[in-house]
């Protein structure tokens, strides 16, 4: 991996502020982005809001517990220098502390970046811990590259989609130590929190994350050999998850996002539900998450 990209992966740990904007924290950017897999994407930075959340009023859900940063041991990795910035700069100390000021939690979600030795991000409710892998973006960034995208719109990329994936964990993350009601697949409903999220809370800088997300699904679903394709797999096929969130982009604005269609990104016959579809998600979730934001 490029010396570039190292130092650009320090954005990474941005990432977990963005789920203050459930509390409409920061106004979502007016950027737009095609959403044409052909075309390269603009760029996109992260930053971190302003703390402009106070707990003023009592919530149902315990709150004995924080989001608190952890950090790996690692010595000799290639990824051990982005390790001693993030611990010297103190971003994800930061980025806790925003987190705690937003959410009620029973008990201790540890936030961490660490090398897994494979390309993943996680919940562990073991130990009640995210961890997002140096792996995981270094596989996003190559996977654009190999697609075609130059390496400044992989770079983005790369950050878009790590942010869906990180808010993706964060639902399970939320869904265990809360225990919200889940019907069907906890993977789909993960998904289905971090589209919610990106669309209804981060407008246009949602909607690229969640695009960068979808591409990176079918880039790498259109790699892979049909014969070892895992239908077992309690995650959706990469395919599959492309077009869930095309709907979505689709069933929040079919105005703004009619060239979904138009292209062939989305078959019409999906596109007919979409409206209906979305109008569920956005029921479903802002009722659960309700209870679990401090006033």
């Amino acid at each position: 991996m490029s010396n570039s990209l190292r130092q650009n992966l320090l954005n990474f740990c941005l990432v977990v502020t963005v789920f203050l904007f459930i509390l409409g924290c920061v106004c979502p950017s007016t950027k737009e982005r095609n959403i044409s897999i052909s075309n390269d994407i603009s760029t996109n930075k992260f930053s971190i809001s302003p703390d402009n959340t106070k707990s003023t009023g009592e919530n149902k859900y315990q709150d004995i517990g924080d989001f608190v940063v952890e950090y790996a041991k690692l010595n000799g990795s290639k990824y051990a220098e982005i390790d001693r910035r993030l611990r010297e700069e103190k971003v994800l100390e930061d980025a806790s502390k925003k987190l705690n000021s937003a959410i009620s939690l029973p008990k201790d979600i540890s936030l961490q970046t660490n090398e897994c030795g494979e390309i993943n991000a996680f919940y562990d409710p073991n130990n009640s811990s995210i961890i997002v892998c140096y792996e995981l973006m270094e596989h996003f960034f190559e996977l654009f590259q190999s697609s075609g995208k130059s390496e400044s719109a992989s770079y983005d990329l790369m950050f878009d989609a790590t942010r869906f994936v990180f808010l993706h964990e964060l639902g399970h993350a939320l869904i265990d130590v809360h225990e919200i009601p889940i019907a069907g697949s906890e993977e789909d409903a993960a998904d289905r929190l971090s589209t919610y999220i990106c669309l209804e809370q981060l407008g246009d800088e949602g909607a690229n994350s969640a695009i960068a997300a979808a591409q990176a699904f079918s880039i790498e679903s259109k790699d892979k050999d049909s014969s070892k394709l895992a239908f077992y797999d309690n995650h959706k096929l990469g395919q599959q998850r492309f077009y869930d969130i095309m709907c979505s982009l689709y069933g929040y604005s079919s105005k703004k996002y009619g060239d979904i269609v138009e292209e062939g990104l989305l078959p019409k016959d999906r596109a007919m539900s979409c409206g209906e579809e979305y109008k569920k998600l956005v029921n479903s979730w802002s009722k659960l998450l309700s209870p679990l934001r401090k006033k």
